[in-house]
């Protein structure tokens, strides 16, 4: 050792840290909160980085491993990620990415903001203050409980420093950059939006499978995945995923979700759901119980019994796993009432055949009238109910029922309205009615 290599870490070690490490550890290890402090030029970065993904910022980061020891890595590059939460209306305290000097990468699922209580965001519905991450973190190990294919993820509390600025502590949210899960997951490269297709001609259907029902028990409506050429439900052509990684491995197609942080289980709730759906069609009048069922009842529209009954089995199975991950998170009382909501309307939406397997229209070009004697369209004059849709029959006259419609596949929404259909019961034509879909 140099005498000045000498005089350096002698200063570091009067100044109560230990030596920059070389190697970067694996901060994702362990389930508990792991404690970090970031330094760098936030301001600008903000102020840069909301229009420039690409614009960085060098820092510094100090972490401490499970036995106290406590580790500095300089020349930290950070950048600001994400897509919405990028926008200041939605987070002044946006995502962040850091990549280390021997090229590990990490990502932080910051607070988003101070917002007081529980108020989301006008926008997108946004929980942005510190509960978000730790909510989220729940949101990951209710998937790892459910062996649903997702980023390996760690709860934080980071202090945040910014030159002369005053210091912020906040809870934070560690995940595995994408590259490194495709790795772990057996994956050769990503697979790009622009040349995914769709699940059927990639063959994924084991792993599209599971993230369905696993996007349902944690109420996310935030993510999209084009299961075949037809399929439009929240996607379009030039986006058949969102929140959805696709790669490559061998033997075919693999595909992981990641980006909780507009889940249910994070928001408690959605500022879209009057548009779209409505309360009215379960006894309960919940819009959690509501929320469930419509995703999990698309499943019926994508794969065939035996997938949907295999997958349904999965999940009972974890059941025991999924609730004791609830109970045992580092979260807030209110927030893991909202996980045991989500998971308990969801296994009642799966757990009984009569349950899962209830009515729905499967015909095509189903009319949807004001009237049992077809005078007037409930919607538009060549509106007709997508095949899949649940109904709750409440009555019949001649050849028509009078039915709610669960609208789960936003065949009316925001862009072709139908307030009849969240007002109250239309009619349809009862021979248009079954519980046995997909055919056994």
């Amino acid at each position: 050792m140099t005498g000045r290599s000498a005089v350096l870490l002698l200063a570091l070690l009067l100044s109560g840290r230990a030596a920059p490490t070389a190697d970067t550890p694996d901060f994702l290890r362990g389930d508990t909160t792991a404690v970090l402090t970031l330094e760098a030029p936030f301001k600008e970065l903000f102020e840069r980085g909301q229009e420039d993904e690409n614009y960085t910022v060098g820092g510094t980061v100090t972490y401490k491993d499970d036995d106290g020891k406590e580790m500095v890595f300089r020349d930290v590059r950070i950048s600001v990620r994400g897509h919405t939460s990028r926008r200041e209306s939605e987070c002044t305290f946006p995502k962040l990415k850091l990549k280390f000097p021997d090229k590990a990468s990490l990502k932080i699922g910051t607070h988003c903001g101070d917002s007081p209580g529980e108020g989301l965001s006008t926008k997108y519905g946004r929980l942005a203050n510190e509960l978000s991450p730790r909510r989220e973190g729940l949101v990951y190990r209710l998937l790892s409980a459910a062996a649903a294919p997702t980023l390996r993820a760690r709860t934080a509390r980071i202090t945040y420093v910014d030159g002369g600025a005053a210091t912020l502590v906040r809870s934070a949210l560690l995940l595995e950059d994408d590259d490194d899960a495709i790795k772990r997951m057996g994956g050769r490269s990503e697979i790009t939006m622009d040349a995914f297709g769709d699940v059927r001609a990639r063959g994924a259907g084991a792993d599209a499978a599971r993230i369905a029902f696993a996007e349902a028990l944690i109420g996310n409506f935030d993510w999209c995945m084009r299961f075949a050429p037809d399929d439009i439900y929240r996607c379009n052509q030039p986006k058949p995923l969102w929140n959805v990684l696709a790669f490559e491995r061998d033997g075919g197609t693999g595909l992981a979700i990641k980006d909780f942080d507009l889940a249910g289980v994070v928001v408690g709730g959605h500022p879209w759901f009057k548009n779209i759906l409505t309360e009215a069609f379960v006894a309960s009048k919940s819009k959690v119980d509501t929320e469930v069922i419509a995703q999990v009842q698309r499943t019926r529209t994508l794969f065939s019994r035996a997938v949907l009954d295999a997958e349904r089995r999965h999940f009972i199975d974890r059941k025991p796993a999924i609730y004791a991950a609830i109970e045992k998170a580092d979260v807030d009382t209110h927030g893991r009432q909202i996980a045991r909501d989500y998971a308990n309307a969801f296994y009642t939406a799966i757990g009984e055949d009569a349950a899962y397997y209830r009515p729905v229209v499967t015909k095509g070009e189903v009319q949807v009238y004001a009237d049992a004697n077809r005078a007037a369209p409930a919607c538009g004059p060549k509106d007709v109910v997508r095949v899949g849709t649940p109904v709750n029959v409440l009555g019949t006259s001649g050849p028509m029922s009078q039915v709610t419609l669960l609208d789960i596949m936003w065949r009316w929404g925001e862009a072709d309205p139908c307030p009849a259909i969240l007002r109250g019961p239309v009619w349809i034509a009862s021979d248009a009615i079954s519980a046995d879909y997909p055919p056994k």
